[in-house]
């Protein structure tokens, strides 16, 4: 695989400082039941890398000592791993928020079959992978049938009320392009996937998050052996736009890998840029709020990915404004 690291630095990104940790995404493992183009952790089911019991504590005691607003669990496929359900069950009675980045086809593993009910009774909102409501885009990006396994999920998900107002069941799908270029706007596209997938098999969801592909592993190794990393970067940095950077997600979030480091973002952990406090590599059991308040934030060429046009974020577009 093609490294994309070197083009993406020295950079003149605009200097970043923290606010706070509201939200702690912890990623449990490499491990997955799919392998999809874009996927900017280079996740797939041959990936052994997986979250230690000892790291799972060190999470679980940072719950409970700072209780933030959220616990982002993702992966790979957080779910495949053996204490994920643990983690949910502490946060949640935490009262701490729960989101699951679920691909959808998890929920059709012989082993998970009682997943989504599992996700249902501790009303962990589901961020949910559908790269387009068309098979043939899905099946492109995703592998082929993923997209009839991701319908099923959703329907199973639908059947026990996730998505319906009023149930508490958030369910909110996600929209990656399948090439490079910018999300369309996310309002727009929002519409188009409720009615496209409510006509063709009565689901419904809450709302649809717009993500921008960063140019990093598997889709900067794409965009290299395709010519296209100078084209996309420009395309980036034509859409920049100011505004975004109020609300950008590494402000308010820090990211755990599955050995327990601290990163500003997840897509910084993908490129190893570490955190470091005291001349040490900051890890989740040394992980303090207070000292992380006012921190400068690791950047490169890729934060260019999370300001353009509405911007980008694991909650989707920042701004109803697409540049």
């Amino acid at each position: 695989m093609l490294d994309s690291k070197p083009l993406l630095f020295p950079t003149d990104f605009p200097a970043l400082e923290r606010r706070s940790i509201q939200t702690l995404q912890v990623n449990l493992g490499l491990k997955c039941n799919q392998s999809c183009i874009h996927c900017h952790v280079d996740a797939g089911p041959k990936r052994t890398e997986m979250m230690s019991d000892e790291v799972v504590s060190d999470v679980i005691n940072y719950l409970v000592n700072h209780k933030p607003a959220t616990l982002d669990l993702t992966g790979g496929a957080p779910e495949l791993h053996p204490l994920f359900r643990k983690l949910v069950s502490v946060a949640t009675d935490l009262d701490i928020q729960v989101i699951d980045r679920c691909n959808l086809t998890i929920l059709s593993e012989a082993d998970q079959t009682d997943l989504a009910d599992f996700l249902a009774d501790h009303k962990v909102e589901v961020v949910a992978s559908l790269p387009c409501y068309l098979e043939e885009n899905v099946d492109g990006q995703r592998g082929k049938g993923v997209y009839d396994k991701s319908i099923a999920g959703l329907k199973k998900l639908n059947a026990l009320g996730y998505g319906d107002e009023g149930s508490g069941l958030m369910l909110n799908l996600v929209y990656n392009p399948v090439g490079a270029y910018l999300p369309p706007a996310q309002q727009g596209l929002e519409q188009d996937y409720k009615k496209q997938l409510a006509e063709r098999f009565g689901i419904n969801f809450n709302g649809l998050f717009t993500i921008t592909n960063m140019p990093i592993q598997r889709f900067g190794s794409y965009l290299q052996s395709k010519n296209e990393f100078a084209s996309y970067m420009k395309l980036l940095k034509g859409a920049y736009q100011e505004q975004n950077l109020e609300t950008v997600m590494c402000r308010d979030l820090v990211s755990i890998d599955w050995q327990g480091y601290v990163y500003d973002c997840d897509f910084n952990q993908m490129l190893d840029m570490k955190i470091h406090h005291d001349s040490q590599r900051l890890h989740i059991s040394a992980l303090n709020e207070k000292t992380m308040i006012g921190a400068s934030i690791g950047i490169g060429e890729h934060c260019y990915g999370c300001t353009a046009g509405q911007g980008s974020s694991c909650g989707g577009a920042l701004s109803s404004n697409d540049g």
